[in-house]
């Protein structure tokens, strides 16, 4: 197995560039996950790494070897599409084995292999079987199968469960894991999903516009972004953004209806900030307060309440327990200083206290 390494990597479209001169270290065996808006270049740069799309500038490694501008079937990846890519009129052993079949692999050679990847995904019972009667999930598995069986030095993976229902991509998202824990081998996975980035990813790329914004561990990512597009992009719901205005130690936030004692720098005093706060981190004063419950959705062991302030803010609040609020219901907001986020609202990048 071999780590990816890229450097000053560019991708032009005639005049049009689409990723601007990424450096990236991919480590031998790591699950790293490239996540972003639709149109930020993921998907893109995975092709890159795969050949199906042209290197315009700067070089890529696979392993030691320079594959900037090799073949693509001399890369030593495999990839999994979004679509199955199934050959309809072939048994699952048959699509499995196709690659290899037609690299003139020995029979027996090709046996093994599929029975191994089979295997590591429990797809026994299901050999026999074509593609038309299989569930999209098992397909899915297929298409995985047909990339094991290649040996690749590296995995891609470009939003494989996009066309799956909720339940089955919990599945498969499981399936994904167990494989890369099984086999060690090196994983680049694309999603919009940030769940799944989030619960598969050893490292996440977030992504935006040919842009890297940050590197990192999932919850590092999580605890510490360095922007604000980061911190809103990482955490489902999403963290709320609410103006401010920093003072002496403090920030005024009138969509709070109060100011928030914080170690803030004196070079910020009378800048605007934006204040980030997670829904997970706050909790519904009952009592009272300024905020209107605007909608509540309930999940079962968790509930999500919407709330509006005076000032127009919307800010999301996740609750746990029995006791919720209700529509309509007038309530305040409570939360732990450390707990909060600043960002300056014209570079939006963190201020950290």
């Amino acid at each position: 197995m071999s780590g990816v390494t890229m450097n000053k990597v560019i991708k032009k479209y005639g005049d049009v560039q689409v990723i601007h001169g990424i450096d990236l270290e991919i480590e031998d065996g790591e699950f790293c996950v490239f996540v972003g808006p639709s149109g930020c270049g993921k998907s893109t740069l995975l092709r890159m790494v795969a050949g199906l799309e042209e290197t315009t500038g700067g070089s890529m490694s696979i392993g030691t070897r320079d594959v900037t501008h090799m073949d693509p079937a001399q890369r030593g990846v495999a990839m999994v599409f979004q679509t199955y890519a199934l050959y309809p009129h072939m048994t699952v052993k048959e699509n499995m084995g196709f690659g290899l079949k037609m690299n003139n692999h020995p029979k027996k050679e090709i046996e093994e292999k599929v029975a191994e990847a089979s295997r590591i995904l429990k797809l026994d019972d299901y050999l026999s079987r074509k593609p038309a009667a299989l569930s999209g999930g098992q397909r899915q598995r297929v298409s995985i199968g047909r990339a094991i069986v290649r040996g690749p030095e590296v995995f891609l993976f470009d939003e494989p469960l996009s066309n799956l229902d909720a339940e089955l991509r919990v599945e498969m998202r499981v399936e994904i894991a167990r494989l890369h824990k099984e086999i060690g081998a090196t994983m680049i996975y694309v999603t919009h999903d940030q769940v799944e980035a989030m619960t598969l990813a050893d490292k996440i790329v977030v992504l935006r516009l040919g842009h890297i914004e940050q590197v990192g561990a999932p919850m590092d990512l999580y605890r510490d972004p360095d922007n604000k597009f980061v911190a809103g992009f990482i955490g489902s719901p999403a963290m709320n953004f609410i103006k401010g205005t920093a003072g002496d130690g403090a920030v005024e936030v009138p969509g709070l209806g109060q100011t928030i004692e914080i170690g803030i720098a004196p070079a910020y005093k009378g800048k605007s900030v934006d204040v980030g706060l997670r829904p997970e981190h706050l909790a519904i004063d009952p009592a009272g307060g300024d905020l209107r419950v605007d909608l509540v959705e309930s999940l079962g062991g968790v509930s999500y309440a919407y709330l509006e302030s005076p000032a127009g803010d919307r800010i999301v609040v996740e609750e746990r327990g029995d006791d919720r609020v209700s529509e309509g219901q007038m309530v305040g907001l409570t939360f732990e200083t450390q707990r909060v986020y600043l960002f300056d609202a014209e570079t939006e990048m963190r201020i950290r206290t």
